[in-house]
């Protein structure tokens, strides 16, 4: 694999990064909910939700992903 700037290769890195976008963005839809919520906006809370449901869903593929490729590095 190629090995990018960082010293990791580009598919871990890239992994990582998107990881890191999904997370901080889960978190940040948080307040969007709260927001959408106090507004009296369900629909939008709801999509909210949905939004930030998929981010840890695709946080957790990341993670999975990860530990497949730490695991066959590591053989």
């Amino acid at each position: 694999m190629a090995t990018g700037e960082t010293g990791f290769d580009d598919v871990t890195f890239d992994l990582v990064s998107v990881q890191y976008h999904a997370l901080k963005a889960g978190h940040d839809y948080g307040q969007y909910v709260r927001d959408a919520e106090n507004a009296g906006l369900n629909e939008v809370a709801d999509f909210f939700r949905k939004v930030m449901s998929e981010d840890s869903e695709r946080a957790h593929q990341c993670h999975q992903f990860l530990a497949q490729i730490t695991s066959k590095s590591g053989s």
